[in-house]
């Protein structure tokens, strides 16, 4: 097997949870997701399936979100699994939290949370949190390409932001900032991830509707269809040198990387440089 899987995430499940579950099913090791989700959060997760894995870095990796959040409460982890920090009865109007808004959109300075898998000095963020151990978390620069105020529950002090991000942005950072901004404090009470690169929520497959190999073949996407790159068709003599792992030089002029098909099926991933394709990959 060869291609994508756009999965629906459930809540309460890991990533590797997920791939473990489909290895099983499909009867293949050889299975990876393009970006983790955390067991709190729900919604699209792309997986690659036999040697499409060596396709997740030609992905586009940017994301998209649907985050809900609780004013009046930080917590240790930045969401509802954490504890309390704390608090505050401050009163929010819808005005508030659009201007308040604004300081998040475009290019920003983002501290991951302590109860992250990111490693400093080789350790995860997670182990020094539960071992009470400080740590110093450098910022790090994420692109909030869009920001957008759904809805505002001004009486359970709940609202909703859609948000369009760079990958590493973490979502349960942005509650807690804003609270913080609002100086309400806040955290992140559900996460639902609506789309991963090319993959989108509506296409995707809840994973209780995969349950047999066949059902896997089924819902098997081919990579060109979420691939953006250009296309280059072999002719039979091209498609010998490339299983060879020889150059080839296109039949017409082509630059940067390119995807070496045969019958709309991958063969190879090459890049084109002074009209010289030189394979990189090869999938056969």
């Amino acid at each position: 097997m060869f291609g994508f899987l756009n999965i629906y995430k459930p809540r309460g499940k890991t990533s590797h949870d997920v791939v473990a579950i489909l290895r099983r099913i499909a009867g293949i090791k050889q299975i990876g997701h393009t970006g983790t989700l955390d067991p709190f959060a729900e919604g699209v997760l792309p997986l690659c399936i036999g040697k499409a894995c060596r396709l997740i870095e030609y992905l586009n990796d940017d994301k998209a979100y649907i985050g809900t959040i609780k004013l009046g409460m930080s917590t240790t982890t930045y969401d509802i699994e954490g504890e309390g920090v704390k608090f505050s009865d401050k009163e929010i109007d819808i005005e508030d939290i659009e201007e308040e808004l604004a300081k998040f959109r475009g290019e920003i300075e983002q501290t991951p949370p302590i109860y992250s898998a990111i490693k400093i000095n080789g350790k995860k963020l997670y182990e020094y949190a539960r071992k009470g151990e400080e740590v110093q978390i450098k910022p790090r620069k994420v692109n909030i390409k869009e920001l957008r105020l759904l809805n505002y529950n001004k009486e359970e002090r709940v609202l909703e932001l859609y948000i369009e991000c760079s990958k590493g942005t973490y979502i349960r950072s942005i509650a807690n900032d804003l609270g913080e901004s609002l100086k309400v404090y806040g955290h992140l009470i559900k996460l639902v991830r609506v789309k991963a690169g090319d993959f989108n929520i509506k296409d995707s497959i809840h994973l209780e509707n995969i349950k047999t190999q066949e059902d896997v073949k089924k819902y098997l996407i081919n990579p060109l269809e979420k691939m953006d790159y250009t296309n280059y068709e072999l002719n039979e003599t091209e498609k010998t040198r490339v299983l060879h792992g020889m150059n080839i030089i296109p039949r017409y002029n082509i630059e940067g990387t390119v995807i070496l098909t045969d019958s709309e099926n991958i063969l190879a991933i090459g890049a084109a440089n002074n009209n010289i394709i030189k394979c990189s990959k090869v999938f056969i």
